[in-house]
């Protein structure tokens, strides 16, 4: 399958990024229950003939992504199959109809949705080999090289055509677009004055891009299957979540590594992936939830972080003990129950997780342990929570990505105020601190896909229903700086951005888009503004 002829270490702005998930989906999911040795050693054959060249021939991936069951799981089986059979337009992706036979293509895609046995690992040698600086820092203008308020850029992520819009939020205009890595994932991540932004993507690879001067700065691949990054506020540091392999990975801001946690429990018997990581600014600290043991970390990049105990300690005060730097190693809290996702409370003191289960807790993250619990259903989405003033309290809302429910908490006691039923279960939840209203998608619904639905944030009532034709997909709100408009996503090929006056919540305008999965404003993002996720 060689469709991507360039080199790993390549960034080209064109077709070739964005030909090979397509063919990816389509070689995995179109495989049959059991595979007999000989369709297996047939697969492995095609794989080197046509596929060893772009993805490598570990399958760890190369100008193509990795080819690892890990990677692939969230790809869809009936999309897969109608692309290796017919190729898409416009890319490098030929159709395979005519080259493989049906249970040739069956044998090859159960032989990619096979673990690697023993499990790829991404040494910090593979790291720092990765590494590809794209333009020389030195020659980059140190101020915005257009006109446009830089606090008030969209970033917009493309998954159709795997690019990136740079999109002016006063005229509400597109003014650069650039190519990137596939599959995006997880949410840029800003320094503070809005001049770098850093995307992750699910294949490991992560990307330093100057806002101010529309140039891609820097790229490493931290990992083989990436959650997503987090970067402090100067920049100067940045963390990576990764499923595979079982690591946390820390870099400089100029993408350099730092070091690479094996992430285990405390006994080093437990190994686990990294469900995900946040910055807590307050904390000088970055926050990670992990997905098969129950611990939290917080990972100081403070290097004057106070000295972690390890082990038993007799007297903290007369050193009797084992202690390690409190910088850039993980301080555990140890939880009864795994955290896949979290929320933070305003002065991120406070975590609110939630596992797939729906098990929710209230974690202290000064005493280090669990404080409460809290009343959730399905599986809520607390990444995606906000929070604002209601009848001088403080709450939080989050979806839920199967109950048909936005969860209202109170942030004093931890209760439920409110279960506001929707039209279907929901990925995003957003507002602005100058918006009566809130945003919800039912994007995980079947039937109410192409549903927004406007939440009064006094009454907590629904008040209004903005709709796309029935089978698309309409979600992801994202506001201006000033919070007079919303720009909500219109998750087609050929999709757009649909921009609501926030107050009215009449259409405006509609900006054309390639499937653009998620939009982020640099002022509410570094702001860290209420109404949207952190």
């Amino acid at each position: 399958m060689n469709f991507l002829r360039s080199k790993a270490a390549t960034f080209r702005p064109s077709t070739r990024l964005f030909a090979v998930p397509v063919l990816l989906a389509a070689v995995f999911v179109a495989f049959s229950s059991s595979v007999r040795a000989d369709d297996s050693d047939m697969a492995s054959r095609h794989y080197q003939q046509y596929c060893a060249s772009c993805h490598g021939g570990n399958r760890l991936g190369a100008s193509g992504p990795a080819l690892l069951p890990e990677n692939l799981a969230r790809l869809r089986k009936e999309e897969a199959l109608e692309v290796i059979r017919d190729g898409r337009v416009a890319t490098q992706m030929p159709a395979f109809d005519a080259t493989l036979k049906a249970d040739e293509i069956a044998a090859l895609g159960a032989l990619i949705y096979t673990p690697v046995v023993p499990a790829p690992k991404w040494s910090e040698a593979d790291i720092r080999a990765s590494r590809i600086q794209h333009v020389d820092p030195a020659t980059l203008a140190a101020k915005p090289v257009f006109d446009a308020d830089p606090m008030n850029l969209f970033v917009v992520v493309e998954g159709g055509d795997h690019h990136v819009s740079v999109l002016d939020g006063d005229k509400l205009e597109p003014i650069h677009r650039f190519a990137s890595r596939l599959a995006l994932h997880g949410g840029p991540k800003f320094t503070k004055d809005g001049r770098f932004v850093f995307f992750g993507s699910r294949d490991g690879w992560v990307t330093k891009y100057d806002l101010w001067n529309l140039k891609v700065v820097a790229e490493v691949r931290a990992g083989i299957n990436t959650r997503n990054v987090a970067v402090s506020p100067d920049g100067r540091h940045v963390a990576v979540a990764n499923y595979l392999p079982h690591t946390l990975v820390l870099l400089d801001g100029d993408l350099n590594l730092l070091k690479s946690i094996d992430v285990t429990d405390r006994e080093g018997k437990r190994s686990s992936r990294v469900s995900a990581v946040y910055e807590a600014t307050p904390r000088n600290a970055f926050v990670a939830a992990l997905k098969d043991v129950p611990e939290v970390w917080e990972i100081s990049y403070d290097p004057t972080a106070e000295e972690i105990p390890i082990g038993y300690v007799h007297d903290y005060k007369l050193r009797e003990g084992a202690f390690v730097r409190g910088y850039l190693n993980p301080r555990r809290t140890e939880l009864t129950q795994v955290l896949d996702d979290f929320f933070f409370t305003q002065d991120y003191s406070m975590v609110l997780g939630a596992s797939r289960e729906g098990v929710g807790q209230v974690v202290n993250l000064d005493v280090r342990r669990k404080i409460a619990d809290l009343p959730l259903d399905g599986m809520p989405h607390l990444g995606s929570g906000i929070t604002w003033e209601w009848q001088g309290r403080r709450v939080m809302a989050s979806t839920n990505l199967k109950a048909a429910e936005v969860t209202v908490i109170d942030l004093e006691d931890w209760s439920v105020i409110k279960r506001i039923r929707t039209r279907g279960a929901g990925f995003f939840l957003r507002s602005h601190e100058n918006s009566r209203y809130a945003f919800v998608d039912s994007m995980m619904s079947r039937d109410a896909k192409n549903i927004l639905q406007v939440i009064d944030k006094q009454t907590l009532e629904i008040v209004r229903e903005l709709k796309a034709p029935p089978g698309q997909t309409l979600a992801h709100v994202e506001f201006t700086r000033d919070g007079r408009y919303a720009l909500a996503s219109l998750w087609e090929m050929d999709g757009a951005l649909i921009v609501y006056d926030a107050q009215t919540l009449e259409e405006v305008k509609r900006i054309p888009m390639k499937k653009p999965v998620g939009k982020y404003n640099v002022w509410n993002k570094t702001m860290r503004e209420e109404g949207t996720s952190h």
